[in-house]
């Protein structure tokens, strides 16, 4: 390591803080946090939030920062500086340059100060890491030295599973020991309803032989996986054509346009997204009148067309399609490759996104054991 982390400084002001991080990738760690923070605000009159490192970065008042600290900051109504919520946000060219050049002194000192503005007078501060225990360890700030660093209590957020949730636990477990940090317990998140409760029975005891507290089972809730159209439009280079409208649909189910009409009504069903190529005009105007009468029945409306391989359909289909106010994106790939996008797309929550919001809180405040994680971290 260029510059050893011991010889930093810590935060002097001490109030009950909470790391909380996950085994890998789309385990759930913004949710949990997200919901953690509203449970907590239900019984603090002032709570704190930072993503110390973060790789997603958005532009918001000139800076780059952390997209789930904008997040934080507009669904929570949190107070402070939303740099200082994400005071290093990683963007193209960062670890080639930290390894040429170092700098960790920097950023250990960026750290510090914007954690010190954050937690002042605050009864509690969340800090969001980045991943598994070793993200960030490139430019020496792994998640493990960033909570030894902020002197925080860790949370492990994994997804529903026995056999690998245990062995990611372990992983990440190793370095956090490593680094003399104390993990208080695991949430594990996204288990699939008709296996909850075995789940959760054989996993806690799983656990229990490690010594290692289950805080919390969450089930898979389908609905916040659910894309929106201005999601697809904003992850992906796919277009919209049509007027801007339906944006905040939510696209329920996928269907390709790879049937005959007669088959696609037994499919076509609420929230369907349609990938097909434009000059399936056939399909297109069986999507549109399934459209218009299920409206008439406040039912099976379609979330969006998307059309594919560079083909756009006749001109008044087009209008046809408009002013039924169903959104029409473009795509020059082929259907395929572009229904492959959509389908890897990492579904994120946010700031619109209040019907999600609402349904995190429920979650965590149903499934999470908020008042055993506070008496943790006294």
């Amino acid at each position: 390591m260029g510059e050893e982390i011991n010889a930093r400084k810590k935060p002097t002001m001490k109030q009950r803080r909470i790391f909380i991080a996950a085994t890998q990738q789309n385990d759930g760690k913004t949710t949990v946090s997200l919901g953690l923070i509203q449970a907590f605000r239900d019984k603090f009159k002032s709570v704190g939030f930072i993503k110390p490192v973060g790789q997603r970065y958005v532009f918001e008042h000139g800076y780059k920062v952390d997209e789930d600290s904008v997040l934080i900051e507009k669904v929570c109504g949190m107070k402070g500086s939303v740099k200082d919520m994400s005071p290093i946000a990683i963007e193209k060219g960062f670890t080639e340059k930290y390894i040429k050049r170092g700098g960790h002194r920097k950023l250990v000192k960026n750290i510090i100060s914007s954690f010190e503005r954050i937690s002042r007078r605050k009864d509690l501060v969340v800090i969001e890491g980045t991943g598994h225990a070793g993200v960030g360890s490139i430019f020496d700030l792994s998640n493990a030295r960033v909570a030894n660093l902020l002197d925080a209590k860790v949370i492990l957020v994994t997804s529903g599973g026995i056999g690998k949730p245990i062995d990611e636990i372990e992983l990440n477990m190793a370095l956090f020991e490593k680094e003399c940090v104390e993990v208080i317990g695991v949430i594990v998140n996204k288990v699939i309803s008709s296996k909850y409760e075995r789940i959760k029975k054989i996993l806690s005891l799983g656990l229990k032989k490690r010594g290692i507290d289950m805080l919390g089972v969450i089930p898979y809730t389908p609905s916040l996986s659910m894309p929106t159209i201005q999601h697809i439009i904003e992850e992906t280079d796919i277009k919209m054509v049509s007027k801007t409208t339906g944006m905040q649909n939510k696209v329920r189910n996928i269907l390709i346009g790879a049937m005959s009409p007669h088959d696609a009504l037994d499919y076509i069903e609420d929230g369907s997204l349609l990938i097909m190529p434009g000059d399936r005009e056939d399909l297109i105007m069986t999507a549109l009148s399934m459209h218009l009468l299920g409206k008439q029945h406040k039912q099976n409306s379609i979330a969006g067309i998307i059309l594919t391989g560079g083909i756009m359909p006749h001109p008044k289909i087009m209008s046809l399609i408009e002013n039924a106010g169903i959104p029409v994106l473009f795509s020059r790939e082929h259907t395929y490759i572009t229904a492959s996008k959509i389908h890897d797309l990492a579904i994120k929550i946010r700031p619109e996104d209040k019907e999600k919001t609402m349904i995190v809180k429920r979650l965590i405040k149903k499934y999470v054991d908020v008042n055993k994680i506070l008496e943790k971290i006294k």
